[in-house]
């Protein structure tokens, strides 16, 4: 059987063991498309409400169970040269599939050329809306690549900690959890603290996870009651370009990797993690999703050493699909308003797009805010910029859905990759689908 037949049946199976999610998101879909052609403002407030009330409850363990589990797993590996194997190879693995998904969308946008034409549709009218918050990351990005890395060093822990800084929360447990696997025994109440912590924060997941399929439902049929079928008419290239991009990263970049790089099945690997896979679209955040990315990577055969060294950073700094998202975006906006794209830019637009892609905060819209990085050399006016971003963001959220299913899935991928390398997969386990039946 081909390769992506398999896939296919293996997330077949997954929606059918899952079937409550997915009905949440196709009935999501349905009732999104009717309410955006009647207008009932109490109902979209509801769903606006419900979808909001999942979302939060599912970001509330989210900092405990990063902080538990990067120090879990570090203390856990112990010893420097492993842990300076599994960091090496992380790194290495994301970067593979990152430069990936930015030569994808960098060959997709210049063949099929998206923006021809597009720049009626990029109405300035509405440029108002978004004006402020373009501003505002354009002052905080312009000409300071530097201060962003520097940002990343959190000069207050406990304030980085309050206003959920991930990058700087991760960087200082990092450095945290480093020096308690060498300062030896004295460390195990601070560890089980944290153990603790962990256990707890999961079985809160498995509390929230019972909301999952109407948080998805009111999720998406808020997002799709804002902007309608109408809008896939006149932008049916730009996504086209971008689907296209996000199905090769998930049906040929992953399965490549996962060949050269391990023995790990693709199709059995899509269907274990075929409920995060589904609420990360629905939630479109990949930190929201790192709770059940966790538990269903940890509870079908991948060990909590890697999973809980590997999966915390990998939901915070690897982001190929926001990568593939912003190359193609910016790439647009320069063929609608005819910016020449030189070797010299399109090399620029990319490696930006990785920096930019790293920095990127794991939740709804936030790789729109760090275009703004890319698009600062570019020579474009501030009108062109403003109205130009007013047009991503009225189609930002059904973007943002596809990202972070591909954010979450190829951090599963990696974990799953490292894992078979450092022999800490339980095959038995992975391979079972009956397994799979105690997550949502």
């Amino acid at each position: 059987m081909k390769l992506h037949m398999q896939i296919l049946i293996a997330l077949g199976l997954g929606i059918k063991r899952n079937w409550h999610i997915f009905f949440g998101i196709i009935a999501g879909i349905i009732v999104g498309i009717f309410l955006h052609a009647h207008t009932f403002p109490l109902v979209q407030t509801l769903l606006t409400f419900i979808g909001q009330v999942f979302i939060r409850l599912i970001q509330m363990v989210v900092i405990p169970l990063v902080v538990s589990a990067i120090v879990i797993g570090i203390t856990s590996v112990g010893d420097n040269k492993q842990l300076g194997k599994f960091g090496s190879k992380m790194v290495l693995y994301y970067g593979i599939i990152t430069v990936a998904a930015v030569v994808i969308g960098t060959v997709l946008a210049l063949i099929f050329k998206p923006g021809l034409g597009a720049a009626p549709y990029i109405a300035e009218n509405t440029a108002v809306e978004v004006q402020a918050s373009v501003a505002t990351a354009m002052a905080q990005q312009q000409g300071n690549i530097l201060n962003i890395f520097l940002g990343f060093i959190p000069s207050n822990p406990l304030n980085a900690l309050a206003n959920g800084n991930m990058v700087a929360i991760i960087v200082f447990v990092v450095t945290f959890a480093i020096a308690l696997a060498k300062v030896g025994e004295v460390n195990r109440p601070i560890v089980s603290f944290f153990e603790s912590v962990f256990a707890a924060t999961m079985k809160i997941t498995d509390w929230i996870m019972f909301l999952a399929a109407p948080g998805v439902f009111a999720l998406t049929a808020s997002a799709v009651s804002s902007f309608g079928i109408d809008i896939f008419m006149s932008i049916s290239k730009y996504l086209g370009v971008l689907a296209v991009g996000f199905l090769l990263q998930l049906f040929v970049v992953y399965p490549l990797f996962l060949k050269f790089f391990s023995k790990v099945n693709i199709g059995i690997l899509y269907s274990a993690i075929a409920e995060a896979m589904m609420v990360a679209f629905g939630t479109a955040s990949s930190s929201a999703t790192l709770p059940l990315t966790i538990a269903c990577c940890e509870k079908r055969g991948i060990s909590h050493k890697i999973s809980s060294f590997v999966l915390p950073l990998g939901a915070t700094l690897n982001m190929d699909g926001t990568a593939l998202l912003q190359t193609v975006a910016v790439i647009f906006l320069a063929q609608a308003y005819g910016v020449p794209l030189t070797p010299f830019l399109i090399i620029q637009i990319a490696l930006l797009a990785i920096i930019a892609s790293s920095t990127c905060a794991g939740i709804p819209g936030a790789g729109l805010i760090t275009i703004a990085l890319i698009l600062n050399g570019m020579g474009l006016s501030p009108e062109q910029l403003v109205a130009g971003f007013a047009f991503l963001f009225t189609i930002e959220r059904i973007t943002d859905m596809m990202r972070t299913l591909v954010n979450v899935t190829s951090d599963a991928v990696v974990v799953a990759a490292i894992a078979d390398n450092e022999n800490e997969i339980n095959y038995d386990l992975l391979n079972n689908p009956k397994a799979y039946e105690d997550i949502a």
